[in-house]
């Protein structure tokens, strides 16, 4: 069975000839069958493509062939299962979406803390630390004791921050995400509001599971990824959540059990608000997929690429 390797990336940088970028780009991903998302705004890259080791490697090589993108750090897993069914790059005004202008990671940003350091910055009691990610990924998994802003949008963050009085009880504040890019500019809004001692993860969520041995992780949950594989645990391992093929939320087991759960046509999340109608063409969907799947054919049905956040970037 193949093998793929899953790269996730993302920097901060200026890049006023972003749109310049794109075909190239799209040439080098198709040319080594790599899929996945990429997304350039005048402030960067951010994205996660699939592939072959060595096809993902060989965009890798692409991107820091630019000096802008010589020191492009990634962050990578294997899968068996291809996480990506297609190539989709997209021009963006940023590539993470706060909607606050005048914002720059790469002069004014938070400190960063290693994985292997972040216990101790959870432990200290001068420490206030904020999950920055949207409220169902919170849901699924975080470090305990974190405040959960319960955002729906990562715009929505910077309302929160400013009448959130927890942030100022205590003259430190950590803040975590994903992979990291939330954090950069989460901690950039705060340091242009006035906060002086402000920490991120470096690496993010992701790299903290690879890196830190489950026996002394503080870690508790799963933790939501931006691909087929839906959520990850320890070491990067497949997490148990699966997508809901209706409502693309992430299902847990229990809601896997659920007299609503119907696969590939509802589940407890959107039972209540999918009509007749869109069931019985989710179920015909669902048949069609079965079918091929029988048939050891490949169905569009059957397709999820990156779950974008509705604020327009991946993390």
């Amino acid at each position: 069975m193949a093998t793929f390797l899953t790269a996730a990336l993302y920097k901060f940088v200026e890049l006023s000839d972003f749109a310049d970028l794109k075909a190239p780009l799209i040439d080098c991903c198709n040319h080594n069958n790599v899929k996945g998302t990429i997304l350039l705004a005048p402030e960067g890259i951010n994205g996660t493509i699939a592939g072959s080791s060595e096809g993902v490697r060989a965009v890798l090589e692409f991107l820091r062939s630019d000096a802008r993108f010589a020191d492009l750090v990634h962050k990578k897993s294997f899968s068996e299962k291809a996480p990506f069914y297609r190539l989709r790059i997209r021009l963006k005004r940023e590539i993470v979406t706060m909607g606050i202008p005048d914002i720059n990671p790469s002069l004014m940003t938070g400190k960063y803390v290693k994985p292997d350091q972040w216990n101790k910055l959870l432990d200290d009691p001068d420490v206030v630390v904020v999950d920055v990610r949207n409220n169902f990924e919170v849901s699924m998994g975080t470090f305990a004791g974190a405040i959960n802003p319960k955002t729906t949008s990562f715009s929505d963050l910077p309302k929160w921050a400013l009448q959130e009085a927890a942030l100022r009880d205590k003259p430190k504040v950590a803040m975590f995400c994903t992979g990291g890019i939330r954090c950069e500019k989460s901690t950039a809004f705060l340091r242009s509001q006035g906060f002086q001692e402000v920490y991120h993860l470096e690496g993010g969520i992701l790299k903290y599971l690879e890196t830190v041995p489950e026996a002394e992780s503080r870690w508790q949950g799963e933790c939501f990824v931006f691909d087929e594989r839906v959520s990850v645990i320890h070491d990067l391992k497949l997490g148990n959540y699966q997508l809901c093929r209706a409502c693309r939320e992430p299902i847990s087991r229990e809601d896997q059990v659920s007299e609503f759960f119907v696969l590939g046509v509802s589940c407890p999340h959107c039972h209540d608000s999918k009509s007749e109608t869109q069931k019985q063409g989710f179920s015909e969907r669902q048949r069609q997929i079965e079918l091929a799947k029988r048939r050891k054919q490949a169905h569009i049905g059957a397709r999820y690429d990156v779950k974008e956040t509705v604020d327009g970037g991946i993390d």
